[in-house]
């Protein structure tokens, strides 16, 4: 198994969509990418730690690409808005790419590189080494599969 984190606005969606792709094997969500230790769900919020919301998922490489990933993340959000995703605004709503390895680093560069011809505005995705990654708190985990809800607001 491999382990990729992707921040594409509010967690629970991106950990929705991601759960249901072929060779996804666990999800789970979090915050990556700040100063603070173990931050909480209100420090993050407070826009003052400069955590994202993460996804950190472990996928089977030879049943899922990276690449097949990075496509996802690419259509699960607008990568132009910075710090925002929709009505949701912040720096924990940033798009990033958090890399565990060279090849993902270098998997992602080049999936940001395809993405700019889709997008009439630049990128604002960040593409950066993996940090510390905090587990929200439990009732995030899986939060739209416990309501019984498909999507947040797409």
């Amino acid at each position: 198994m491999e382990k990729a984190t992707f921040g594409a606005g509010c967690f629970w969606g991106v950990e929705a969509d991601f759960a249901g792709m072929k060779g996804v094997t666990s999800t789970q969500v979090g915050y990556a990418g700040g100063a603070a230790d173990q931050p909480t769900y209100q420090d993050v919020c407070s826009d003052t730690t400069g955590h994202a919301e993460v996804v950190e998922l472990e996928y089977d490489p030879a049943a899922v690409s990276y690449e097949e990933l990075l496509e996802l993340f690419w259509r699960l959000h607008d990568p132009t808005q910075a710090n925002r995703q929709g009505p949701d605004v912040g720096s924990q709503y940033r798009s990033v790419i958090f890399y565990h390895t060279p090849q993902q680093e270098a998997a992602a560069q080049a999936a940001k590189e395809q993405a700019r011809a889709a997008f009439p505005k630049p990128i604002a995705t960040q593409i950066v080494p993996a940090t510390t990654f905090w587990r929200a708190e439990e009732y995030h985990q899986k939060y739209l599969e416990k309501r019984g809800q498909g999507s947040c607001h797409r």
